[in-house]
């Protein structure tokens, strides 16, 4: 399984990068993803749904939907958007440190 260093943590990723085991998430892993990303600096907004996506996944054991994070998160899409332009859900599953979501190509 491949490895990769990121904020000075040692953590397994797939092919992707896309961390496999969520347990070896922190807050500074998640900063330096989306900082890979271009997504800096996070603000209350993008943690708002780093936070959903965490929770929902424990709950549900899979990724949400867009239409879910919509409903369920309270979060407008077009807000997702603002936020993670060009993928909001794909880019924020990896910062979050949680698997692709399906509908994600």
């Amino acid at each position: 399984m491949p490895t990769a260093d990121i904020a000075g943590v040692t953590v397994d990723v797939n092919e992707e990068g896309y961390l496999t085991d969520p347990s070896q998430w922190t807050k500074p892993v998640g900063e330096a993803i989306a900082a890979e990303l271009g997504i800096a600096p996070m603000t209350e907004g993008h943690w708002k749904l780093i936070d959903f996506l965490q929770k929902d996944y424990a709950a549900q054991g899979q990724m949400p939907t867009i239409r879910r994070v919509k409903n369920a998160g309270g979060i407008p899409i077009k807000e997702l958007y603002e936020l993670y332009p060009g993928g909001p859900l794909k880019k924020a599953s990896k910062i979050a440190g949680l698997p692709k979501p399906a509908s994600c190509v």
